[in-house]
């Protein structure tokens, strides 16, 4: 039966005038009225803009639900649902999208980036995951698909947090997971070699990528990383004794590009001993932002390189070894780096617009001292998401912003002063427990995961609609 069908008679007192702007049409016994720019607005092959085609000197009677149609026509007039979308069950407004072609209209909707509210997150849900590991590493899409990694199993969600699939992989465990569609994946091991491009709706290994190093030993991932153009991966040799960032082509079926970094270690040059754990394509600058650290002796050290992968050279480099970074993250909106102190906890900022020059680090807490040789950042993570910095200290997240100053006060090189403060996120409710292990962001939303718990934390702003 074809999808909508037509009749020539009178239908209530209406005629259908094929000439007029105006599209009358007859959904599950009930009449809607509306324009042919409306129906036309998803795209002159979609399921709408075929009525106006095939609907010549008829009414167009379409076999479903009117009140779900109701709430699409209102989509496509306004870009938004009414506020009666809220009695509707999720799922069945996403099978009623995807039989009329607009579930992109309705993802656009309501996971949509620009509305991620980062003052206003708060824990919305949980979302629990099978068996008794708790996740490793997680991954999202732009529109808020998700991949937890959790022992050796990867279990995705759609855009509208239902679970599709869980798979088993190779891995013993999952350390490096990439989002490359919402059914793609990368994933590496710090103990398996290979990275492996794995298909979560069919639970296939498509792909198996490695870096043929010198003692032809096997190469185990270390980070993962990725540019709108380019797929980074952080390779270590299995006997330690060698790294490399190799550059693939995510446009061209992922053929190897080229491959920088790459160190042979000899004696006792532990600076090429450490290989990057951490990779982010710092778009403001066309640099690929690694970092990387190591605990000895006599502490904890590291370096931070930004890597030009069109020559191979490196940019610009900062050499850890005094409060190393416990991690680092970088802001394209900003120009500016952050990170936390592995000894005193503190957040610190650097200032890319001076990309270069001096790369001192200006503390943005009291500049407390360290006690007793703790390592009071240990564990602690950040990230960055638009124009703001978060920040995970033990079981609670902070959200570092900048404010607004007069821009004729200058620095010492120069450049305008800036100024960075802090706010504890969410409600009393939300505060506290096991302390935060991931965070990343998706659509409208940020997923947390915590040591120990076998669940995805989902914090949001509000009701989607």
């Amino acid at each position: 039966m074809p999808p909508f069908q037509g009749s020539k008679a009178r239908l209530n007192g209406v005629h259908h005038d094929s000439n007029s702007n105006v599209v009358t049409i007859d959904v599950g016994g009930k009449l809607f009225q509306t324009t042919k720019q409306t129906l036309s607005s998803v795209g002159s092959k979609s399921f709408f803009s075929k009525i106006i085609s095939d609907s010549d000197g008829v009414i167009p009677f379409i076999d479903r639900d009117p009140e779900l149609f109701s709430l699409f026509l209102s989509l496509l007039r306004t870009g938004n649902l009414p506020s009666k979308a809220k009695s509707f069950d999720m799922q069945d407004l996403i099978f009623e999208s995807r039989f009329y072609g607009i579930e992109n209209l309705l993802i656009n909707s309501q996971s949509n980036p620009s509305q991620f509210d980062a003052f206003n997150l708060e824990k919305s849900q949980v979302l629990p995951l099978s068996g008794r590991d708790s996740p490793s590493a997680i991954a999202t899409t732009p529109y808020g698909s998700l991949h937890v990694a959790h022992g050796s199993k990867i279990t995705s969600f759609d855009w509208s947090l239902q679970r599709k699939s869980t798979i088993l992989t190779q891995f013993m465990a999952v350390d490096s997971l990439l989002a490359l569609s919402p059914s793609v994946a990368a994933a590496g091991a710090t103990d398996f070699s290979g990275l492996q491009i794995l298909d979560l709706d069919k639970g296939i290994v498509r792909e198996t990528l490695n870096w043929e190093n010198v003692t032809r030993s096997g190469s185990t991932v270390q980070a993962i990383g990725a540019s709108n153009e380019h797929l980074f991966t952080s390779f270590e040799s299995s006997r330690r004794n060698s790294n490399c960032i190799m550059v693939y082509d995510l446009n061209d079926d992922l053929r190897p590009v080229t491959t920088i970094g790459h160190y042979e270690i000899f004696g006792a040059d532990l600076d090429s001993a450490i290989p990057s754990t951490k990779l982010q394509w710092i778009s403001s600058h066309n640099l690929l932002m690694a970092s990387g650290s190591h605990s000895g002796p006599s502490g904890v050290s590291g370096n931070i390189k930004f890597w030009d992968i069109r020559s191979g050279n490196v940019a610009w480099e900062i050499k850890e070894k005094v409060d190393c970074f416990a991690d680092v993250t970088a802001l394209n909106v900003l120009s500016s780096m952050f990170k936390v102190g592995v000894s005193t906890g503190e957040v610190f900022f650097a200032d890319l617009r001076n990309l270069g020059g001096d790369s001192s680090w200006f503390c943005l807490g009291d500049g407390r001292k360290v006690v007793n040789g703790k390592k009071e950042g240990s564990g602690c993570r950040v990230e960055s998401h638009g124009s703001q910095v978060f920040c995970s200290r033990g079981g609670n997240l902070e959200l570092w912003s900048e404010v607004l100053i007069d821009s004729r006060k200058t620095r010492d090189d120069g450049l305008p002063e800036r100024v960075f403060r802090k706010n504890l996120m969410g409600r009393v409710k939300d505060m506290g427990g096991n302390r935060i292990n991931n965070f990343c962001f998706g659509g409208n939303k940020m997923f947390v995961t915590r040591k120990d718990q076998q669940c995805v934390e989902v914090w949001s702003s509000g009701k989607s609609f």
